[in-house]
């Protein structure tokens, strides 16, 4: 995760967490299919309309909120092309703006408001994860559905199958009874691949389709076809070799693929972490956790990677990054959505170094 997510995520929390004794609070979420210029006349209106009213507390918040917004809108020669959205208003006696305009889809509909709390709805998914992934784990014996948001496992369907084992009942052909096997093997592949067309491109479709299962079924499964072809399409990384056709199995398949699932960033970051809890293991000398030490480390110049838990402020990341940078050390900001980052945070203060050199 970079600064810049951190800092999104901090901002968003800090529009959902602000409230205000009146309803001067203002909310102003833009579609980027909306003039700008009737927007801006439509601020100018009721600006001017707030200047003209009784200099009470509750105008005087709110002209001060539209002011804001007003400059906001200036400063814009067309609409971003996801759309605008600004929050303005007095929160604990200081009047405060919230501006969002590189959000990653589009502002859905219009809204434009007061309230004693910012709508934050204008801002649900800005912080998601971009994709969403299916999960398949398929052996002769049984089959499972997943979907993966995040880090957020769902169980889809469970799929049990009437294929018969290898050892045929006595008087039966080889060959008749291999045959029956093959017919009942296609019909759980199919039922499999009817599930997961259902479960993965419905009303939410998923981006990328992780298959796994015991090697030989879960190749078969791939090369006979059986999947729709928009399915097909997303498949990433061929078959992974996963041993049940279970929940465990599911999280076993993330786990194969995680080369897969992980963007650039997101891997540097766990190879970052998993270098820090090494070096801590075998003998601890390239390594200090806990803000003062690393601090201290950082004014000798020995920092060449510094770990940030995602859990710290905007502030804090940002002072200990430019304090890295300056020593000519790189910063990696942990997410605590996983096991290890998790335990960084809890453990080491969510801060710590692996070092160029130790340091007394």
């Amino acid at each position: 995760m970079t600064t810049t997510d951190h800092e999104l995520r901090e901002r968003i929390e800090r529009v959902e967490t602000a409230e205000s004794g009146d309803t001067d609070l203002l909310t102003l979420a833009v579609p980027p299919d909306r003039s700008l210029g009737a927007v801006r006349e439509e601020i100018e209106e009721d600006h001017a309309e707030a200047e003209y009213l009784d200099a009470d507390h509750a105008s005087h918040a709110d002209r001060d909120a539209l002011e804001r917004a007003r400059r906001v809108l200036l400063e814009y020669d067309a609409l971003p092309e996801n759309g605008l959205v600004v929050y303005a208003g007095d929160v604990g006696g200081e009047t405060v703006s919230h501006v969002f305009d590189d959000l990653p889809h589009p502002v859905a509909e219009w809204t434009y408001g007061f309230d004693n709390e910012f709508d934050a709805d204008p801002l649900d998914g800005a912080t998601m994860p971009e994709s969403t992934d299916g999960l398949v784990v398929v052996e002769r014996g049984a089959a499972v559905l997943g979907r993966l948001v995040g880090d957020d496992l769902t169980v889809e369907e469970r799929l049990e199958s009437q294929v018969m084992g290898k050892t045929r009942a006595g008087g039966q052909s080889a060959a008749r009874f291999e045959r029956e096997r093959e017919r009942q093997k296609e019909a759980f592949f199919g039922e499999v691949a009817d599930e997961a067309k259902r479960a993965f491109l419905g009303d939410d479709p998923v981006d990328r389709l992780l298959v796994g299962g015991t090697t030989v079924t879960a190749d078969a499964f791939l090369e006979g076809d059986y999947l729709d072809y928009r399915l097909e399409e997303r498949i990433e990384g061929g078959t992974f070799p996963v041993e049940y056709a279970s929940e465990q199995g599911l999280r076993q398949l993330v786990d194969r693929a995680e080369e897969e699932l992980l963007d650039p960033e997101q891997r540097a970051a766990r190879d970052a972490v998993d270098e820090f809890y090494t070096a801590l293991k075998e003998d601890g000398e390239t390594v200090v956790y806990g803000r003062d030490v690393t601090e201290e480390a950082l004014e000798f110049g020995a920092v060449e990677t510094m770990l940030l838990a995602d859990s710290m402020s905007v502030e804090d990341v940002t002072e200990l990054e430019e304090a890295a940078a300056e020593e000519g050390g790189e910063t990696v900001v942990v997410s605590t959505d996983f096991e290890g980052g998790q335990r960084f945070a809890e453990a080491f203060g969510g801060v710590g170094a692996l070092l160029r050199f130790p340091i007394e």
